[in-house]
């Protein structure tokens, strides 16, 4: 075994299965699809460590992969199906919609800095991972000409509602993310029903905050 591949393996060991993450087929997702892929080459050594890992160039705006318990978590909570559409929102350099694309028919992702959707889209097509496309796309945005969408998963946290993503939801869609709007952080699924919008919380979880989806800044005197 390589040591990435090892390391991989001992994440999935000690930090997914111990979540209570029991989806055989996100597991096999997250052992098939090499972190280290999507991370620059000066921090591959943290690909598989149990944190938010900056995966921006140097000098660039932060952006983050997500903890891998936590995406894991997301992804099991949005139960997606093989035949589903899925939309990734803030994809960073794309490893979440390298999972998702293991597990849905489609797969769009969406990532503000064009750079990093350069970078998705290159690593994606590498893993030669067909059903799964990256756009140069505000976060607030998602992708309307796609919609509507099974799953919707956030890459990050939001501080503000997304109503745009909402309506971006097919009947019985999931939207899964953390919200930040109030403390502390919590993941949460958005599903929508007869047309009418959802929530619960899933669990306590934070993340960083992805662009675009930020609380404008109040006036203080």
């Amino acid at each position: 075994m390589s040591g990435f591949t090892t390391a991989r393996q001992k994440m999935v060991d000690g930090q997914v299965r111990t979540a209570d993450v029991t989806d055989r087929r996100i597991l096999d997702a997250m052992l098939a699809v090499p972190r280290e892929a999507f991370v620059p080459a000066s921090r591959q050594a943290l690909a598989y460590l149990d944190l938010d890992l900056d995966v921006a160039e140097t000098g660039a705006a932060k952006r983050y992969l997500i903890k891998p318990v936590v995406t894991a978590k997301l992804l099991q909570a949005a139960e997606i199906g093989e035949g589903d559409r899925v939309l990734v929102v803030g994809c960073a350099t794309g490893y979440v919609a390298a999972l998702a694309a293991k597990l849905a028919a489609q797969v769009i992702a969406t990532e503000s800095d064009s750079a990093l959707a350069a970078k998705a889209t290159q690593a994606l097509a590498a893993l030669g991972l067909a059903n799964a496309t990256c756009k140069a796309v505000a976060c607030s945005e998602g992708d309307a000409a796609g919609a509507p969408y099974d799953a919707i998963v956030l890459n990050g946290a939001t501080e503000v509602t997304p109503e745009t993503l909402f309506g971006q939801l097919a009947e019985g869609g999931r939207l899964v993310g953390i919200s930040a709007e109030s403390r502390p952080q919590r993941a949460m699924i958005v599903t929508k029903t007869h047309g009418e919008i959802g929530h619960r919380a899933l669990f306590d979880a934070a993340a960083p905050v992805l662009p675009g989806l930020a609380r404008a800044a109040e006036f203080v005197f």
